[in-house]
């Protein structure tokens, strides 16, 4: 098979191979590289779990995973055929490690049909507290390899505070280098995350503007109209804060506030994220007062159906704590941004879905147009649009056509749709790709982890220390609570959304 790259023969041992993500998102991914020619000539792919399956049963469940959740919908009888021959399954029980002794027999069989430059990638798509005991049980039984044999790549959460960040860590790097631990987040693998640094490094007339002396204040909205669904269990015990803005939304103002880096190599742009994060203000006791608001939300109408409160959700706490909305105020305590606000939002049963970036910058500093031609003037801004529509806009000023001279705001557009005829890949076919090729740049490395973590434990402690009364304190389909629009009303700004159609 040709490929545009060169990838070494590899095996993908995905852990929680019967599970949800590997169904919708894994085996999609993997099926989709293979069929545009980017997986290597030898590969196999070995899905484990508790349960005992055969090939032929593992392969038709991954179809039907494929079928009802890839980009590209059912898949090609031929194309299948050819591709299932590479799925194989093996059951494997984390509780009772001596399951590991087939894993390996398997694993050292393709390893010796393959050749000796054969890389092995172990998924760990499990539930977070199995991270330490599948590490465990690959260095047990001689499976950690070296950095060019051998890579493990880890779902978030990421620990559930810097204390657990730091062990998981600590025992990761007991085991392997950091060069062969992929800690992914599958927002940066979108593919208008990617474009923010192309947008940012590669148009020389953007660097001059870049800086506090021209952007007035910078917004990340990532809101969601869903509400927690069958994940009640698992949001009860993280809530916004760590779910989205310790991980997505972090690495997002990270992007947009990093400096330029001097070269492409992943440690140097994954250091300059960390600057980013090191620079960032801590919170003071009234910095979480004044700069940060809480929400839950309660039951409502959504599309002319009534959904049911946080409270009452499936595996949900009737007396919970935990914040379905999050806004937090932040600054970049640095040359370039300093005294610039940053303002982040994220939440559920919102009245829309959508992840928008705005970056608003100053006004004019002198108006020569008379206030009756200026009647909807507004500041310029920059959105970086990453769902549901794909899109860079900027918004300026121009003369409505006519006799009379009227402004109003016009919108540049590069729009992904309109631009290429091509599909867009998933965001985890772009970091499976990554993984195979050895590229960590769009991975989190163990210092962002934990500066992420540090920079908002204040904030999570005072959250789950303190009971808030007001739960719940907006409406499903609402924008959130009343307190997030005076967060950033009082410095003068609101929250700015694109007319897009709702869902």
């Amino acid at each position: 098979m040709k490929t545009s790259i060169n990838l070494k023969p590899t095996v993908v041992v995905i852990f929680g191979g019967t599970g949800d993500l590997n169904m919708r998102k894994l085996a999609p991914a993997l099926y989709n590289l293979y069929s545009d020619n980017y997986m290597p000539g030898n590969f196999a792919i070995i899905g484990t779990a508790r349960k005992k399956l055969t090939d032929q049963k593992f392969r038709d469940t991954l179809m039907e995973g494929v079928n009802s959740f890839s980009r590209n919908g059912k898949v090609k009888k031929d194309k299948w055929t050819k591709f299932a021959e590479h799925v194989h399954y093996n059951p494997v029980d984390v509780s009772a490690p001596d399951t590991f002794a087939s894993l390996k027999t398997l694993i050292e069989r393709f390893q010796n049909e393959f050749g000796p430059t054969t890389q092995v990638v172990y998924y760990l798509a499990v539930a977070p507290n199995l991270f330490p005991l599948i590490a465990q049980c690959i260095s047990k039984y001689g499976l950690a390899g070296t950095e060019e044999s051998c890579k493990v790549v880890i779902e978030k959460p990421f620990g559930r505070d810097l204390e657990t960040a730091k062990e998981l860590n600590k025992l990761l790097t007991g085991i392997f280098t950091e060069k062969q631990i992929y800690r992914i987040d599958h927002y940066l693998g979108k593919e208008t995350v990617q474009n923010i640094m192309a947008f940012r490094f590669a148009n020389s007339f953007l660097e001059p503007l870049w800086n506090r002396t021209y952007i007035d204040h910078v917004q990340i909205s990532v809101t969601e109209q869903l509400g927690v669904g069958d994940r009640g269990g698992y949001y009860d015990g993280a809530g916004a804060l760590r779910d989205m803005i310790q991980n997505h939304i972090l690495q997002l103002l990270c992007l947009v506030g990093m400096e330029t880096p001097i070269n492409f190599d992943a440690d140097e742009i994954r250091n300059k994220k960390v600057d980013v994060l090191k620079a960032m203000r801590p919170f003071g006791p009234d910095d979480i007062r004044f700069s940060t608001v809480r929400g839950q939300y309660t039951k409502g109408w959504v599309e002319g159906k009534e959904v049911p409160g946080y409270r009452s959700e499936k595996d949900v706490d009737a007396d919970s704590n935990t914040e379905t909305f999050a806004a937090i105020k932040f600054f970049v305590d640095n040359w370039r941004w300093q005294g610039i606000p940053f303002y982040v939002r994220t939440g559920k049963r919102l009245f829309q879905t959508s992840s928008l970036i705005t970056i608003q910058f100053k006004d004019v500093p002198h108006h020569i147009f008379p206030g009756s031609v200026t009647e909807h003037w507004q500041q310029n801004r920059l959105i970086i649009s990453i769902q549901p529509e794909m899109s860079i806009r900027l918004q300026v000023q121009a003369k409505r056509p006519g006799l009379d001279m009227v402004l109003n705001p016009v919108d540049m557009v590069f729009d992904y749709k309109g631009t290429y005829s091509s599909d867009t890949p998933e965001a985890y076919e772009t970091l499976l790709l990554d993984v195979m090729t050895g590229d960590q740049t769009q991975f989190m490395r163990a210092d962002q982890v934990e500066s992420a973590w540090e920079l908002l434990m204040p904030v999570v402690n005072s959250w789950e220390s303190k009971k808030s009364l007001s739960f719940p304190n907006y409406t499903a389909d609402s924008w959130g609570p009343e307190d997030a629009e005076a967060l950033i009303a009082r410095d003068g700004f609101h929250w700015f959304t694109l007319p897009l159609n709702k869902g």
